[in-house]
């Protein structure tokens, strides 16, 4: 029986190319992360940060290269939608909650396609609206939510199908500083509570440095050693 593999994900010489192969985004990434593992990717704007996260998110298909996601090769998943749904949560800047729906509603839409009956659903969503400290929000529609309530409720929709590997596209980046510690903090320990591998693009040094290591991109590519690394083995 072959074990299962150590690496949540797997990038190999990944090339992402717009308007006929002018824009080159991505130019030959290759990376890993292990299960379990925090990883932070920084970089200028504009450098591939996204399109790397989107790839991975299956929200889109390279130009050429691999992606491996917990042992599965993107190009043989026929499914895309499935494999979203068991494999990955994505937490993006702007929330991308449904204003008119309820904070248990938000997180109950996510499942809508697993088949489970609505009462677990609802089960559900109750349980991880309490894990993000959003118990007594559950009636309360995203409008009348803070910034970092909405955040948390964020968090809470992309685990709603409790996927092993959670994608956060600047998840900080319209957050004051403390709801910004508390997003770190309430990461953190879900990763520990569940295993959680997560990779977090993000322009904040204070937030790549919660994470265990940082991949630094520049121009479509990983940079090694990312520069405050250099900087410091210099001085």
């Amino acid at each position: 029986m072959s074990s299962a593999p150590t690496e949540a994900i797997r990038v190999s010489d990944l090339v992402k190319t717009f308007d006929g192969g002018i824009v080159r985004a991505l130019a030959g990434v290759t990376m890993s992360v292990a299960r379990g593992e925090f990883v932070a990717v920084t970089g200028p704007s504009g450098c591939g940060k996204s399109t790397l996260l989107h790839l991975l998110a299956a929200l889109d298909r390279p130009t050429s290269g691999s992606i491996v996601i917990n042992g599965r090769e993107l190009r043989s998943e026929r499914n895309l939608d499935r494999f979203r749904r068991s494999e990955i949560g994505l937490i993006f800047q702007l929330h991308n909650l449904l204003p008119h729906l309820t904070a248990r509603q938000n997180v109950e839409v996510p499942m809508f396609s697993n088949g489970e009956g609505h009462r677990r659903q609802r089960e559900r969503a109750d349980e991880l609206l309490a894990a993000v400290d959003l118990a007594g929000k559950a009636g309360v529609v995203p409008p009348r939510l803070s910034g970092g309530e909405r955040q948390r409720l964020a968090v809470a929709r992309a685990l709603a199908n409790e996927p092993p590997i959670l994608l956060a596209d600047e998840p900080t980046g319209s957050l004051d500083t403390a709801s910004v510690e508390n997003l770190l903090e309430l990461l953190a320990e879900l990763r520990r509570a569940r295993g959680l591998t997560i990779l977090l693009v993000t322009h904040d040094p204070s937030v790549a440095a919660a994470a265990d290591r940082t991949v630094h991109m520049r121009d479509g590519r990983v940079i090694e050693p990312a520069p405050s690394e250099a900087t410091g083995a210099s001085s």
